[in-house]
């Protein structure tokens, strides 16, 4: 049995699930952002403790079909954008559709009616949070940050940061307003 869980965004939160799940003897077989595949079903009561618990960490268990995938729509892109060290080789859509088996025009609707912005935009929102995150560590110049997320060109690049956060990267380096978003806030 699949649980869905909300706000599930990186390695720590899998492991303080994990944890909780262990602490309240809940069997799991296998964890990834945003679900849990544990060996038995939940009783009601199961149920209502474990989503106490996964609240007083910042996280919320989902029960309905649009919200799940929601929100591994965003965990796919997260895990992508984030984590994946590899490049796409295919666009996003096919990405997506593949992989939650489902029509993407679907999808795209579906996410964009419930959040209020569609499925690129959350995508593109993610990659300048890593941008900005790597330009924070000054470890890597614009262009191989560039090169790292796919961009065509530094000038790609540039434009969609500007487009997101109002500055020039250049700009945005030399400012103090260079704050970065939590994923799960974006």
């Amino acid at each position: 049995m699949k649980i869905y869980i909300k706000n599930m965004v990186c390695a720590r939160c899998e492991m303080a699930v994990k944890k909780l799940l262990e602490e309240m003897d809940i069997s799991v077989r296998a964890l990834k952002l945003g679900e849990a595949e544990i060996e038995n079903p939940l009783t009601e009561t199961e149920k209502q403790q474990l989503s106490e618990n996964l609240k007083d960490l910042g996280f919320e268990l989902l029960d309905d079909k649009i919200s799940q995938t929601i929100e591994r729509i965003k965990n796919l892109i997260v895990n992508l954008v984030h984590y994946q060290k590899d490049q796409l080789k295919i666009n996003l859509s096919t990405y997506l559709a593949e992989d939650l088996k489902q029509d993407y025009n679907a999808l795209s609707n579906l996410f964009s009616e419930n959040e209020g912005i569609t499925i690129e935009h959350y995508f593109i929102t993610q990659k300048i949070e890593k941008v900005k995150e790597l330009m924070n560590y000054n470890e890597l110049s614009l262009s191989e940050i560039a090169f790292q997320l796919n961009y065509t060109d530094v000038a790609h690049l540039s434009n969609q940061f500007k487009k997101i956060t109002g500055f020039s990267p250049t700009a945005y380096k030399q400012s103090q307003e260079n704050s970065r978003k939590q994923i799960d806030k974006l």
